[in-house]
């Protein structure tokens, strides 16, 4: 019996999902559990995998096209089957290539006459950086002198400032799709401003400005800090802490054994996970009836990536050693950057660390990532002048601010985790004890 292929929920915040890639075409053979698809979420690309075996009769949503979630995007059924009526409940197709539009403000005319970008994402791409792929540049165009790329391919390309004209498509009839935009990026090339679409304004009198479309990691972040700021009432305790011990421990370890590449912040998760061991009232979160405390401590760790901010987790901290951590949370970044990451892998931390300390920043406050209880922010490690014993004497000070979640945690109740947590930071031979 046919069944209909429907955009699935592959993360927590997902709306709606892109086709990036399809690993079956129309007519192969898919058996249950097979992926059948990579679509891009609001937070990573993922695999979509088959609920049912028999043949990929249509597929109605091609690479680089949306869907909100629920929506048919492809049929399965037997080779000879009758899957007109799914066929007409199902909504039209779209286009695979878009017609050429004429830029709002057209480039300085080339010595030869060139086909235009396809849209204007892909209009905002031709900018002014070369791609060197060993090619010589030539303009995917239809025999219309249309230029054909994918929509994906387009948004990559703005996004990276890749100049479509530069590209020679690999898909059907010379189409520039994901993986020649991949190509590109991968090869050597200088260091221009990214280049995305924008529109223009300029009212009298008044300063201009323009306008940019907003990833969809972005409007995440804008609708969870909605539920967050507003609707969690937030207190912050502030602490300096010194950290020459820490910084002498790391040194040493780094000194036995470079490649291990221990840093600062795998320390503070660390000692942070032991904290909220000794403090089990921190590492809770408030469910509206009930409050949940958790068993282990799933260290949130804020990672920045071009269009903003996610959290990888580093699961049961409190049992892993410092390489262990080291090893999980550079592995866990560099995919987060790439947008590879699952959706278990970012989600359900127990409490967060944001750390700006390698930007400079001294001190800032964090707004906690509902459901979480808490949040810590960490400043840079800077030399100053302190009092021990009636003397000044220079230490490496790190201030940290805990932003926590009044329904869960009183004011005694994060001070006596602060105390804790600096107590093991400053002396960090309690990690062995």
């Amino acid at each position: 019996m046919a069944t209909k292929v429907i955009m699935p929920k592959l993360s927590p915040t997902m709306e709606e999902g892109q086709i990036s890639r399809w690993l079956k075409k129309e007519g192969d053979k898919v058996s249950m559990g097979e992926p059948l698809a990579e679509i891009d979420t609001d937070k990573a690309t993922m695999e979509m995998q088959a609920l049912g075996n028999g043949v990929l009769r249509k597929i109605l949503i091609s690479e680089g096209q949306s869907a909100p979630l629920g929506q048919t995007i492809a049929v399965i059924g037997e080779p000879d089957e009758d899957i007109a009526a799914l066929l007409s409940e199902a909504p039209p197709a779209q286009p695979q290539a878009t017609e050429q539009k004429e830029p709002d403000v057209p480039p300085p005319a080339p010595a030869v006459a060139q086909p235009q970008p396809a849209s204007k994402a892909a209009a905002a791409a031709a900018g002014p950086r070369p791609v060197d792929n060993g090619r010589q540049p030539q303009a995917a165009a239809s025999d219309s002198g249309r230029m054909i790329v994918s929509p994906l391919a387009a948004r990559m390309a703005a996004e990276a400032g890749i100049d479509l004209r530069s590209l020679q498509g690999s898909g059907p009839g010379g189409r520039i799709i994901k993986r020649d935009i991949e190509a590109a990026i991968s090869q050597p090339a200088p260091s221009y401003p990214r280049v995305v679409e924008t529109t223009r304004f300029q009212q009298a009198g008044a300063a201009g400005y323009r306008d940019e479309p907003a990833s969809q990691i972005r409007q995440t972040i804008a609708k969870r800090l909605v539920t967050s700021l507003g609707p969690v009432p937030h207190f912050f305790l502030t602490t300096d802490i010194e950290m020459d011990r820490a910084a002498e421990m790391r040194k040493g370890i780094n000194a036995l054994d470079p490649d291990l590449k221990i840093s600062i912040n795998d320390i503070i998760i660390k000692v942070t996970a032991a904290a909220l061991v000794q403090h089990p009232q921190v590492n809770a979160s408030y469910q509206e009836k009930v409050v949940r405390y958790y068993d282990q401590a799933d260290i949130g760790v804020a990672v920045a990536i071009e269009d903003g901010l996610i959290t990888p987790v580093v699961r049961a901290a409190n049992q892993k050693s410092l390489s262990q951590i080291a090893a999980e949370v550079r592995e866990l970044a560099e995919r987060a950057r790439s947008k590879r990451l699952k959706p278990e892998e970012y989600t359900g931390a127990t409490f967060s660390i944001s750390n700006l300390g390698m930007f400079g920043i001294d001190e800032f406050t964090a707004v906690i990532n509902p459901p979480e209880g808490a949040i810590l922010a960490v400043g840079a490690m800077t030399a100053k002048p302190v009092v021990r014993e009636n003397d000044i004497v220079i230490r490496q000070m790190m201030r940290v601010t805990m932003s926590c979640d009044h329904r869960v945690i009183d004011g005694a109740t994060g001070a006596k985790f602060l105390q804790t947590f600096k107590k093991i930071l400053e002396n960090p031979l309690y990690l062995v004890v």
